[in-house]
């Protein structure tokens, strides 16, 4: 019984280590995607741009020092993420930020499911965190954040893969 335990906790931490791979990811992507957003929002939204730039940049932060303390190596950054759609205003900016919460609010809802304790702790207050920058963008909320699969209605998709790479 020892030894399964030991093999349970050993694929627990492991499964961790993606999730938190993933979060780290989905971060570097939001730092890029919110430095588009940027270079393109109107100034009455400037501040709140800012604003979730550091916030992403902290949470990527200590998403490196978690893969390491999971005995990790963390992942760099590309160079440069594909966008989801093209953002030529202030319109698309907004509609890139909600777009990126709702990613990161994805795959933090992930490392909730995978982690225990205070990472777990640490995850739950992110995916929050990105629910609630994701209304502020979009202007409203949606029932289950960073369940995709549960926030929208299921429909085809308009690409072969049906997600767009990167951010």
């Amino acid at each position: 019984m020892a030894i399964r335990a030991g093999h349970t906790a050993v694929g627990e931490r492991a499964a961790a280590l993606r999730a938190a791979q993933a979060a780290l990811a989905a971060e570097h992507a939001a730092v890029y995607g919110y430095g588009v957003v940027g270079g393109r929002i109107g100034d009455d939204r400037l501040a709140e741009a800012r604003e979730g730039y550091a916030a992403h940049r902290a949470r990527r932060d200590d998403l490196a020092r978690t893969v390491r303390g999971l005995g990790g190596s963390p992942e760099s950054a590309a160079p440069a993420y594909a966008l989801p759609f093209a953002v030529p205003d202030a319109p698309a900016a907004v509609r890139l930020a909600a777009e990126l919460e709702n990613r990161v609010a994805a795959v933090y809802a992930d490392l909730v499911r995978a982690s225990t304790g205070s990472l777990r702790r640490q995850a739950a207050g992110a995916l929050r965190e990105a629910a609630v920058r994701a209304v502020r963008w979009r202007g409203g909320g949606v029932a289950f954040p960073g369940l995709t699969e549960r926030a929208t209605p299921a429909t085809p998709s308009a690409s072969p893969s049906g997600e767009a790479d990167g951010v």
